[in-house]
């Protein structure tokens, strides 16, 4: 039995992304992720216009007359959610935490997906592989990859976006479209994002906490946990450390970015207690233009 308090959280999300993807969503998905090609339908008598490269010469020597091959664009699509798990996901001070926000982003997705006749998997990893979801479609499948996003309790508390990808590359062999949910608080994960990258279609979904960008305190002296190393220390906010800590904000966010632009990556930048709708919003209107 789930505890009530999580059976309250998913039904609120499924309610809340339902309404979305039938209103705000609806034909945003579908005109972006229109499928992987052309898939055989059928065979039919050859008719004047018709491409004689489709012509099924087997069909033909047997009835004595031309037949040709049928194809239909295959709609059906693969869609992961890699999901970031580490310690890092439970902090959030605007209403939600990271993990929370995730959870939600994910429905709104995976309810899309389903709309559309999609597969729906999930890998949820710390500094390694915690679950793997393969994928399948249905309301009741969605229901449980949210239920396992809100409610997992990772063994481990670090982050390995490396190890995830390699998992994802390992496990998933049908090409599919990767939402890579992560606050990206790691290194090392730029060459195996390449790999990834060419065999799927993945999609990196910045979650960040506004005090990660901006400290809220002007200065005194505070005692922090780092939550995925577990160590504590004594933080002695003096003259301009607001302004230091801004800076290297931003040369961690340069330096994500740069990784992004050189595996020519596609990002949705989501923070906690702001409206994720417009973010997605742009992100499918940007997808949609460049692949007119």
């Amino acid at each position: 039995m789930l505890p009530k308090e999580l059976l309250k959280k998913i039904r609120f999300i499924e309610i809340t992304t339902s309404r979305l993807v039938n209103t705000v969503f609806a034909g945003e998905y579908h005109s972006v992720f229109k499928g992987r090609g052309m898939e055989f339908d059928e065979v039919r008598e050859y008719d004047v216009g018709d491409d004689i490269r489709d012509i099924d010469w087997n069909v033909t020597a047997r009835m004595g007359h031309p037949y040709t091959k049928k194809f239909v664009e295959e709609r059906e699509l693969t869609v992961i959610f890699l999901v970031d798990a580490s310690s890092s996901g439970q902090y959030g001070t605007r209403g939600k935490t990271k993990s929370e926000l995730i959870a939600e982003i994910c429905a709104l997705l995976a309810f899309s997906a389903v709309k559309n006749h999609d597969r729906i998997g999930l890998i949820i990893f710390s500094d390694q592989t915690e679950k793997y979801i393969p994928p399948k479609k249905g309301r009741l499948h969605v229901l449980r990859v949210i239920r396992e996003i809100l409610s997992f309790r990772p063994k481990n508390r670090r982050t390995d976006i490396r190890s995830a990808l390699k998992t994802l590359n390992d496990v998933v062999t049908k090409r599919s479209t990767v939402f890579l949910f992560s606050d990206f608080l790691a290194e090392g994960y730029e060459e195996i994002l390449k790999i990834s990258h060419k065999k799927h279609d993945v999609v990196a979904v910045v979650v960040e906490d506004a005090t990660e960008k901006e400290f809220p305190v002007l200065s005194g002296t505070l005692e922090l946990e780092d939550a995925e190393t577990g160590e504590t220390f004594t933080l002695n906010a003096g003259k301009n450390f607001k302004e230091r800590f801004s800076q290297e904000w931003i040369k961690r966010k340069d330096r994500r970015d740069k990784v992004f632009a050189s595996v020519g990556l596609d990002r949705i930048e989501i923070e906690t207690g702001t409206p994720y709708i417009d973010p997605l919003i742009r992100f499918f209107k940007t997808r949609e233009r460049r692949h007119r």
